[in-house]
């Protein structure tokens, strides 16, 4: 699907313009053109009308594509790759019960000579949808740069929201393993792990592409964007630093949650161990009772049954008191 936009000015009531970005049918100068998941006549349109660079393509539409800054010297495009975060497909999740996350890329391409900047994904883009319905304020097509700043501001404070939604769930998740270790919540904390790990990797990928850009060799910065450029790299540090502190976190409450399920299982062998060497003493008496030995009283059924209990409950008594048994 490919759509078009692009910011005109409107005259509002005292006279005064202001910036309207609305859709517009083909096509043109300082347009921005949005691009989710396209056929394959979609991807021949971009290579043919708009002569992008194939290789950009191509990367635009790796799912595997990490995030990174390329620049085609001969024709002046520009590629910008970040990983934005995703709520994980319920179908596709260790359990539907919980919100897990992933990332996904998103592509800007930077065309100049349509004078035009176009974004690219393989699925709906969260962030595409924000400047597509007006959500992120301050938006002009025609400013290319501040756009695209504009786009990581918001992708670097998504990850923050994100990151404390796998917060809290983490938090509730562990106030029920303390009240019962399930093995479905457990398996819970496998989502949890798996998307601090996927923001981590994309967060630190995202933080060198920033720096990339600001040293201004494949993007334009012009000085109005440096305040705007500082701001996104605050951001993506912040959640960097959340994203840290989470994953410490967790890793030392997995540990203590190992530690525990460690000693309950020594606990509970110690205490079959100890069972069975109190139900031992009844078969230990009755067995030499069993041999072809003269014994005392072997004629009286009753003497080895009541021997058999007095040793079970003398055995029971030591062992309570040496607190074997804690």
């Amino acid at each position: 699907m490919i759509e078009y936009y692009k910011t005109s000015h409107e005259v509002a009531a005292d006279g005064t313009k202001v910036p309207f970005t609305g859709r517009v049918d083909a096509p043109v100068r300082g347009c921005w053109t949005s691009v989710v998941a396209p056929t394959q006549e979609e991807r021949r349109w971009m290579l043919e009308e708009l002569h992008v660079n194939p290789e950009f393509v191509t990367s635009a539409l790796d799912d595997e594509e990490t995030s990174r800054v390329d620049l085609d010297a001969e024709t002046g495009q520009a590629l910008v790759i970040v990983d934005c975060p995703f709520v994980e497909d319920e179908r596709e999740a260790v359990d539907p019960s919980i919100v897990q996350y992933d990332t996904h890329p998103l592509a800007v391409l930077f065309l100049p000579e349509q004078d035009a900047i176009m974004t690219v994904s393989l699925k709906p883009n969260a962030t595409v949808d924000a400047v597509a319905g007006g959500r992120i304020s301050g938006v002009n097509t025609a400013q290319r740069t501040r756009l695209l700043l504009q786009m990581l501001l918001f992708i670097s404070r998504r990850y923050q929201a994100d990151l404390r939604s796998i917060n809290r769930q983490f938090r509730e998740n562990e106030r029920k393993l303390r009240r019962s270790m399930r093995n479905a919540d457990l398996i819970k904390m496998l989502g949890f792990e798996k998307s601090l790990v996927y923001f981590s990797t994309s967060l630190k990928a995202l933080d060198a592409t920033v720096r990339r850009i600001g040293y201004g060799r494949t993007v334009r910065l012009y000085e109005d964007d440096r305040d705007l450029l500082d701001d996104v790299s605050i951001e993506i540090r912040q959640a960097i630093e959340m994203c840290g502190i989470y994953t410490e976190v967790f890793n030392e409450t997995m540990d203590t949650f190992g530690s525990l399920i460690n000693n309950n299982l020594n606990l509970t062998m110690r205490t079959l161990a100890i069972i069975t060497l109190v139900l031992s003493m009844p078969t230990m008496v009755f067995s030499f009772y069993g041999m072809n030995t003269a014994l005392p009283l072997d004629e009286a059924w009753v003497f080895p049954l009541v021997l058999s209990i007095v040793l079970s409950v003398v055995a029971a008594v030591w062992i309570m008191r040496s607190r074997l048994i804690k």
